[in-house]
């Protein structure tokens, strides 16, 4: 039972740092999505 509560606290806690960890290092939405060869029809 300890092994389960350990597992699902460490999945609040990844899941819960993880988008803020992504957009420090450059994979966010708005990063991958833009740049110079964007198509405007």
């Amino acid at each position: 039972m300890k092994a389960f509560l350990a597992a699902v606290a460490a999945m609040v806690v990844i899941a819960g740092a993880a988008p803020f960890v992504l957009e420090q290092i450059g994979f966010s939405t708005a990063d991958t999505t833009s740049g110079a060869a964007v198509r405007l029809d």
